[in-house]
Parts: structure tokens; C-alpha cells; sequence
């Protein structure tokens, strides 16, 4: 969805309803940030009346089993720009991310209990990184909307291009990447998202977010290719071969209309991605947001259908990344109303099992953690972290 229009719509609204201005910050309390009972503030860890954390809400019985119940929902992070790819590195046991607004990787040691964790400059220039993730040697990738490509770090520092262009085109701004452990193949999502002066550099005058061509994205120097002229092309999802590095555009815009998140289920015999469904003709209401399944085929996705229709309490939520645990079950991100907005929690069969509100829509996350069984959510300017009975499947 376009970021005026999307999750960054629905977190402006959430955060003008919660935010106070520096002179009154000063003599008034944090306002409530959810709607539980009492108000809770996230200026430290829920107080014990609160376990169990009356935000996390089991809509189905199975989803207790993935719950500990004797710990709350965690603030860790503050400050951020706009955060987004969460990576666990499990050897360094840090937390990579990304802020798209200020064009950084960070680095987060979590906390072991209450309270934020540390956090450091891991690439003081990202080129407005967004969504990472690391392959089977451990090597960290990278989706750059900047320099529209996809990017992976060597075990020598160097860097290598895995994708920058399709069919002698740029590409628009990737966005979300995974890798298959059973092929070492890299995925990605495509979209425009990126395309602006805040999370990269606008599109050549009169295309996509550059419509009346008064935005400059070269400011009068030279720049590499990726940063001259340029007019969006399809959204696709991408499919780069792990043994020669062939590019495929393996699902087109009809396959997956606005693509996002997607991961593969534990054994990776499907595929899952974020989307909308077309409204049918005359309908004034929309695309809805839903979540495509796909069976994994001789390597690639076949026999689409919609794992899930992305509603909540008849409001049509936004999805954005989505993570499996070891049972199967699907995480989800959502942005949505104050109050919905958090992370929704789907069964294997597409059963809504549970949820956790959250402040602000969840963009992005991820399980970290030793045992990879804390679950990291991306929230605008902040992160937030739950510790599980479940363990997340997959590479990050």
C-alpha cells in the first residue's frame, strides 16, 4: 500500500492521539498507550496486577499453549526513526535492524529484564535499508531503497550485489527478503514504498511519487544509475537462484496485488506473502488486505489461494511482515484503529488463535533471542518485545 495511504497513515493517527508536546510532557503523565484496564504506562515493566498482560488476548485455546503467562509485554526500544528488519544474530546475540527514515543499521543488545536494551550504530550509512535477514552461511542481506537493490554482506567486509535490476530496469525499492534453507534461494518483495525523499529518493519527473516533477533526486551531482531517472515498473516477487544467481520473477502483480511480508512455513512447503484482493468492479470500498498461501512446487509457489481474510472486529487491518514459529503458526504485523493495531496471531489451518495490542501498528518482526523464543515487533519509533512457549522456524 503507499505509505500516505497505509501503515504510516495509521500510525501518524495513532501517535497523534498519544503524543504530547515537549512543554507539556514536562508536567503530565504519559498518557494511556492501550485500551486495557487499568490504563498501563510503558515507562517501565507492567506492574504485577497486570499478569497475565491483559494485551495479549487468546481468541482460541491453542493459542494459551504458545503463552507464558508470567511475563508481560516489554518496551525495549525508543527514539527510532521508522524501524523495520529485524534479524536475530544468533552468534553476536544482538538484534539487527534497520531505520529507514535516518538511513542506519542499528545494533540492539536486549535488556535480560525490564527496561530498554543497548543500542549502537552497526552501518552508520545504510542507504534507507529496510528489511534483512541471513542465509545459511550466516552472511547478512540486505534490501536497500536507496540504491534499489538487494545486497549481501561476505565474511571478508566486502559487499556483493545480489539484485538490482529486471529486465534491464531498476528495480523499485525492495522491501521484505527471506531465504529457503532447502534450495539457499533468496526472496523478495518489490514494491514502491521507497520511492520518496523520506525512505530513499523519489521517482523521475512525472512518475510515481514525483507526479509533478518538482522533487530533485540527484541535487546537481553525479550519481550511480540507481539514483537517476526512473519510472516504476511492475511489483513482482522475486526468486534469486542460490547456485548461479538468476534472477525470476516468480509471482507478478496479478499473483500477489501490493506485496510486502512473506516467509515460508517451518518445512517450507509454503509460501505465504502479503496483499490485497482486488474489489470487484463498481465496489467503492477498496482492496481488502489478506494473506496468500502458496504450495512450494519444484522450487517455486503454485496453487494460490488466500490463507486469511486480514480482518479484525470488521475493520480491514493492514498486514506488513509475517514470521512462522515451529508449529506453523503465522505472526503477523498489523496496523489498524487504536486498539487493534499490534500483531495477529493465525493457526496453520488460518484460524485467527490470538492476538497483541500494541501503541502503534507492528511494521515488522521477528524472533531473537538464545532460545528464539522472544518475539521482537517493530512499531514506528519503538520495539517491543514477548517472550513465548513457541520457537520462531526459519533463518530470522
Amino acid at each position: 500500500m503507499p505509505p500516505l495511504a497505509g501503515r504510516r497513515a495509521f500510525l501518524a493517527t495513532g501517535l497523534s492521539m498519544i503524543a504530547a508536546s515537549p512543554a507539556k510532557a514536562a508536567t503530565q503523565p504519559e498518557p494511556p498507550s492501550t485500551l486495557s484496564a487499568p490504563p498501563r504506562s510503558w515507562d517501565s515493566q507492567a506492574p504485577t496486577g497486570y499478569l497475565p498482560d491483559p494485551d495479549i488476548i487468546s481468541l482460541d485455546p491453542s493459542f494459551r499453549d504458545l503463552l507464558f503467562p508470567n511475563t508481560p509485554i516489554q518496551r525495549v526500544l525508543t527514539g527510532g526513526g521508522w524501524l523495520e528488519g529485524p534479524a536475530w544474530l544468533g552468534e553476536a546475540r544482538i538484534l539487527l535492524l534497520s531505520d529507514t527514515i535516518r538511513s542506519q543499521q542499528y545494533r540492539l543488545i536486549p535488556p535480560a529484564g525490564a527496561g530498554e536494551g543497548s543500542l549502537s550504530v552497526f552501518r552508520q550509512e545504510s542507504y534507507h535499508s529496510n528489511g534483512n535477514t541471513l542465509d545459511t552461511q550466516g552472511r547478512i542481506i540486505s534490501c536497500e531503497h536507496d540504491m534499489r537493490r538487494v545486497i549481501r554482506w561476505e565474511h571478508d567486509g566486502s559487499c556483493s550485489v545480489i539484485a538490482d535490476s529486471f529486465n534491464g530496469k531498476p528495480l523499485n525499492s525492495p522491501n521484505d527478503v527471506i531465504v529457503n534453507p532447502s534450495d539457499n534461494s533468496i526472496w523478495f518483495t518489490d514494491p514502491a514504498y521507497g520511492d520518496t525523499l523520506i525512505e530513499g529518493h523519489p521517482d523521475s519527473p512525472g512518475n510515481g511519487a514525483n507526479p509533478t516533477g518538482k522533487l530533485r533526486w540527484t541535487l546537481g551531482t553525479e550519481l550511480p544509475v540507481q539514483f537517476a531517472g526512473h519510472a516504476r515498473q511492475a511489483v513482482h516477487i522475486f526468486r534469486v537462484d542460490g547456485q548461479n544467481g538468476t534472477i525470476e520473477a516468480v509471482l507478478s502483480p496479478e499473483d500477489v496485488p501490493t506485496p510486502n511480508g512473506l516467509c515460508f512455513s517451518p518445512d517450507q512447503k509454503i509460501f505465504y506473502a502479503t496483499g490485497t484482493l482486488p474489489p470487484p468492479t463498481h465496489d467503492t470500498r477498496g482492496p481488502q488486505h489478506v494473506i496468500y498461501a502458496f504450495d512450494m512446487i519444484n522450487g517455486h509457489p503454485q496453487n494460490r489461494r488466500i490463507f486469511c481474510p486480514f480482518m479484525l472486529e470488521n475493520h480491514n487491518m493492514i498486514p506488513d511482515g509475517i514470521r512462522t514459529d515451529v508449529f506453523g503458526n503465522l505472526w503477523c504485523g498489523a496496523s489498524g484503529p487504536f486498539g487493534l493495531a499490534g500483531v495477529l496471531c493465525y493457526s496453520p489451518t488460518g484460524k485467527l488463535i490470538g492476538r497483541i495490542r500494541l501503541p502503534f501498528g507492528c511494521s515488522n518482526l521477528t524472533f531473537g533471542g538464545p532460545k528464539r523464543n522472544e518475539l521482537y515487533m517493530c512499531c514506528g519509533s519503538q520495539m517491543f518485545r514477548l517472550l513465548l512457549e513457541t520457537q520462531g522456524a526459519g533463518l530470522s
